[in-house]
């Protein structure tokens, strides 16, 4: 089911306009799709962004514009000021309902792999993945549970249970997760004096006396 979420019209588009939406507390943002007139409008900073959090980046909202009709849309591109922390542009793209579209979705690990309790290094290296799915199957998030996986395991895009609602686009051999052996401590090489043989003392001496008293018994 699409969120609902209330825009206003936006006609002046110049800078100053577009600021004091800003300090009222809202956003400029642009509605476009394919083969559709692009609209500008402005939506609540604050309803946008606990939207985007509480559904996820690819959900589906049902954008109210003042004066037109109810459009449904997904949030494409947003930009947020670095040095204040505020969202100051958004991008929504008018949806088909009926046809399939590419969007990229989060990857989270479940549990904790028997490999990970027993020292080994659990290692992410594909963090999103690639799906094509009608706007309604797209999932907010693909989930892997790596509770089994073992010292030297790993699970690949082809390991997954791909859902019937979507496709994975990725390449199966692709790793999405690994459990590596833990980094041993190298040895501390021996020192030079570690190495030697230890020297005896007054073996030498010994020697000499042994022999000179090997050649006083011959003669």
């Amino acid at each position: 089911m699409a969120i609902q979420l209330k825009a206003n019209q936006r006609k002046d588009t110049k800078q100053s306009a577009n600021r004091g939406l800003r300090e009222e507390g809202n956003v400029p943002a642009v509605v476009y799709g394919k083969e559709k007139d692009p609209i500008t409008v402005s939506v609540n900073s604050i309803e946008l962004l606990k939207t985007v959090r509480d559904e996820g980046r690819n959900a589906i909202i049902s954008l109210d514009v003042e004066g037109g009709k109810t459009v449904d849309v997904m949030l494409h591109e947003y930009q947020i000021d670095p040095l204040k922390d505020e969202l100051i542009h958004a991008d929504f793209y008018i949806v088909d309902m009926a046809q399939e579209m590419d969007v990229e979705v989060p990857v989270r690990l479940d549990g904790e792999s028997i490999g990970s309790k027993e020292g080994g290094v659990l290692q992410q290296p594909l963090y999103h993945l690639q799906v094509r799915a009608k706007p309604n199957n797209i999932p907010e998030e693909i989930t892997v549970d790596v509770s089994e996986l073992n010292v030297g395991d790993s699970l690949m895009v082809s390991d997954l249970k791909q859902g019937r609602n979507y496709e994975i686009l990725d390449d199966e051999n692709q790793t999405i997760v690994s459990v590596t052996p833990p980094e041993e401590m190298p040895e501390e090489p021996e020192t030079d004096d570690e190495q030697a043989e230890p020297e005896l003392v007054g073996a030498e001496n010994e020697s000499d006396e042994s022999e000179e008293k090997q050649e006083d018994d011959k003669e």
